[in-house]
């Protein structure tokens, strides 16, 4: 399908749809407990960004991965993204790589964001990225490296704090955003 075969698409539906180089995905609806840690973990960036270059978003909101040596679109929904180079906002999504993505684990979405999203997300530079499991209550800390390889720095589970390895001044206590 091609980018305006997307679009289109978009116009007709109310579905959240990812497009991954001319496939489309289907992003499944949140739980209760999805919405729960999303919201907790939103007011926590929310409160550490505030006066700062950047800016926290929650899903759904399109983010279209653009970087001058990849020739390849994809447009995904990150459950919250956090964007320091604002030059790409515009007024339905962003165009750019984001410094921070963090996804929320659904059990039909798992292999898709532990696997493939994680394979984008480090080919376009995104500094650092989460994986939030409401199954296992574990957070996953992933961050580029000299080489731009994701390193799994921390695995945090049901308890303790878990801290951004881009913004070391930010931690969160997993107990809180588990509970």
């Amino acid at each position: 399908m091609s980018l305006k075969e997307y679009y289109e698409l978009r116009e007709r539906t109310n579905r959240r749809l990812e497009y991954m180089n001319g496939v489309v995905c289907m992003t499944p609806s949140t739980s209760t407990k999805h919405q729960r840690i999303s919201g907790r973990m939103y007011v926590e960036l929310f409160h550490f960004f505030e006066g700062t270059d950047c800016e926290v978003f929650h899903a759904p909101f399109d983010v279209e991965l653009q970087r001058d040596d990849i020739q390849e679109q994809h447009i995904v929904i990150p459950d919250l993204s956090i964007i320091c180079d604002k030059e790409g906002l515009q007024d339905q999504k962003y165009i750019g790589v984001p410094t921070w993505i963090i996804e929320i684990l659904s059990p039909s979405n798992q292999s898709h964001d532990l696997v493939f999203k994680l394979n984008i997300y480090m080919r376009y530079g995104v500094k650092e990225y989460w994986i939030v499991n409401p199954m296992l209550n574990s957070i996953q800390v992933y961050a580029l490296n000299e080489k731009g390889q994701y390193d799994q720095m921390e695995v945090m589970k049901e308890k303790g704090n878990v801290r951004s390895f881009v913004f070391p001044q930010f931690s969160v206590d997993v107990t809180k955003i588990f509970s």
